[in-house]
């Protein structure tokens, strides 16, 4: 029988979407790559697959699939787009979904205004946890890339993450620098690298090279991180707007172990069958 798939983008960063709750199709590191090659798939940077819930309080649980074939424990574009598909598919006026992914639950709310709002969870800090095996000092580590070194700010959002403050996004090479820094030994489950630019205390750039996806046009979860990294250094504001290739997200943190709270839009792009 054909597999019913959606393709679907937070801020250009696209998936391809497999609700295997009631279809019968076997994701793996092969069939991962074949759907997210561009010129002989259907295209994406990640393969979102919907399972059955854990429990009777979510609406699904869900996986992450990287373009490379490798599993992410978080994505909070695609997250968006799953409480998209969701509110697409209900029969009722539910706009509140609570999902069960690899990194824990997560709570999803499709906005009036036609945002998805996402519950991220607390940002972790701890070496051991995010984890990244050196020691920090004033909450930077020290990477030696190549002859230099540089300084870099850590974090887990469900998923590793290090960010480097630069004067100019644009002007960085995140394609070698991204690939160098999110393969350091330092980072032994390797991590999403990110480059921040600061224009004032509520907006900042970022650039994001995903691991096992390379550069997109947009992170979820690296927004989150960049922006709880800038907020605990006290370089910004508990509201900041994060804009990328895509467009931006609205990133809202107090501090502490609250939870970061991620709003921006989710798009449906198209429907079709893999037969």
């Amino acid at each position: 029988m054909p597999v019913r798939f959606h393709k679907m983008h937070g801020l250009k960063n696209d998936f391809v979407l497999l609700d295997l709750r009631h279809q019968d199709f076997q994701i793996n590191t092969v069939t991962a790559c074949q759907l997210a090659e561009r010129h002989t798939g259907i295209g994406c940077d990640q393969v979102l697959v919907l399972r059955n819930p854990e429990n009777d309080r979510q609406a699904a649980g869900f996986e992450i699939w990287n373009s490379d074939g490798s599993r992410a424990e978080q994505c909070g574009n695609g997250v968006r787009c799953i409480g998209l598909y969701l509110k697409m598919q209900s029969k009722t006026s539910t706009r509140k979904f609570l999902l069960g992914g690899p990194a824990g639950e997560v709570r999803v709310e499709c906005l009036a205004d036609g945002r998805v709002q996402v519950d991220m969870g607390a940002p972790v800090f701890e070496a051991d946890d995010i984890p990244v095996n050196l020691q920090p000092d004033n909450g930077w580590y020290t990477l030696e890339i190549g002859h230099k070194k540089i300084q870099a700010g850590a974090v887990s959002m469900g998923n590793p993450h290090a960010l480097v403050l630069v004067d100019s996004v644009e002007n960085t090479d995140v394609a070698r620098l991204g690939a160098a820094i999110s393969g350091h030994s330092a980072f032994p489950e390797h991590c999403n690298a990110g480059f921040a630019e600061i224009i004032d205390r509520h907006n900042i750039r970022l650039r994001v090279f995903e691991r096992g996806a390379a550069e997109t046009l947009a992170c979820g979860s690296g927004a989150c991180a960049a922006m709880t990294i800038l907020r605990r250094a006290g370089l910004i504001e508990s509201t900041v707007n994060v804009t990328q290739a895509g467009g931006y997200l609205t990133i809202d943190w107090t501090g502490g172990e609250n939870p970061v709270i991620m709003t921006g839009p989710a798009t449906h792009i198209f429907e079709g069958n893999l037969i």
